[in-house]
Order: structure tokens, then sequence, then C-alpha cells
């Protein structure tokens, strides 16, 4: 069992980790926003430049060069690398598939939180929290009102940190396969929430109402399953 100071150093490290990749990822987002304002106003006229939808798509991109369609390739990849060096940060702070898991889930839930807070500090954007965001583009395009991801990032923050904690205090959390796979089908509920609608937001159709029925089910899916572990565990 790791000491009370160690551990702190390890969960702070953690926090300033995701915190400053957060800030981060808005400063690409930025970047990113200004390079494509331009070519968002050449087929879309009327849009508000602050409009995320419709989506360029790929042949609209195409049309404007190889080097657009080089960029779309290239924002894959960093998607990809995202996860990666959350994914490896939290390799970094385990000691077993536990610790891996929670420390992901409590990296990834604080990036994300961050992540918007930094763009309504350098874009003052989202304008509401009901305003729609690209959230993914891997393997599709990931889309839904603001609110929806901040819940789920709050819920892995909490989650991540309560198993962190009861490492640290030798009393891990116990989680049957039965558990881990309502969890895990409450993700993908969730999953399945934000990318219903890609064929049409893929091909520049504007997103459909938001399915919160289908997105709260999941949510409350995983969060039942963790408090049960919780519960049983004690």
């Amino acid at each position: 069992m790791a000491s009370r100071r160690d551990w702190w150093r390890l969960v702070v490290g953690l926090i300033v980790f995701s915190a400053a990749f957060g800030y981060l990822e808005a400063a690409v987002v930025v970047y990113l926003r200004a390079l494509y304002a331009p070519v968002r106003m050449h087929f879309y006229p009327s849009i508000s430049a602050t409009d995320l939808f419709p989506l360029i798509t790929t042949e609209q991109l195409s049309s404007l060069g190889e080097q657009h369609a080089l960029r779309l390739r290239t924002e894959l990849g960093r998607e990809a690398a995202t996860i990666a060096m959350l994914a490896g940060v939290a390799i970094v702070a385990a000691r077993n598939l536990r610790e891996w898991v929670a420390a992901f889930v409590f990296c990834f839930g604080i990036w994300d939180i961050v992540f918007y807070l930094s763009l309504e500090l350098l874009l003052n954007w989202p304008r509401s929290i009901l305003a729609w965001d690209i959230l993914f583009l891997l393997p599709v395009p990931w889309v839904g009102p603001v609110l929806a991801p901040v819940l789920i990032s709050i819920s892995m923050v909490a989650a991540g940190f309560t198993v962190l904690w009861r490492e640290y205090r030798g009393r891990p959390l116990s989680i049957t396969r039965l558990r881990w796979a309502a969890i895990l089908a409450g993700g993908a509920i969730v999953v399945l929430a934000f990318v219903w609608d890609f064929r049409n937001t893929i091909h520049g159709g504007n997103p459909n109402p938001f399915n919160w029925a289908l997105f709260f089910t999941g949510e409350l899916f995983g969060l039942l399953a963790f408090a049960g572990a919780l519960r049983s565990t004690r």
C-alpha cells in the first residue's frame, strides 16, 4: 500500500497532466476553427461562424485539394494519439488492471472538462451547455450537446477517484464479471446515443434531436452497476 504522500503525488500528477492536456486540446481546436472557417463559409455561406454543423463532407474537402484530405487523416491520427496518451499515463500510474482503468477514466474526465472550460476561455464557446459539438471522428462522427459528455466526464472522475482511493486504503473495489458487463454495456449505449445519427451528419445534414432517453439509459446502467459494486464491497 502506498504512503499517503505518494498517493497524493500520484493523483495531483494525474490532475496536472490531464488539465494541461485539456487546454492543449482546446488550443488545437482554436487553430482548426481558424483554418477551416473560410472553408465552411465557402460551402455554407449562410451559417454563423460559431456553427459547427453541417459538417464539411469528405467529398467537399477532397474537391479543394489533396492537402485537405491529408489534414483530415492527420486529425484522425491525432485523436487516436490523444486516447493513447491518456491510456499511457494511466499505465505509468497503475499497479494493476483496476488501477489502470481507474486512472484512465479519471484522466479522461478531467481532460474533457478542462477542454470545455478552456474553449469557453479562448473562444467564448459554448454559449450554452446545450450547444452541439463534434466529440470524436473515430470511427464515425460522435456528436451531441456539450452537457452530455460533461455529465459522462463527471461520472468518470468520481468513479476513477473512488477506485484509486480504495486501492490506496487497501480495500480494492470488487467488481464481478456481471457488473463489468453492465458497466461496459452502459458505456456502449452512451456511445450509441452519440453516433446513432452519423449517417446524416457525415453527409452534411444538421443533427436530429439528441436521443437523451438512450443516453440516460446507458449512464444509469453503468452508474447502478458501479454503485452495486461499491455496496457489495463494503
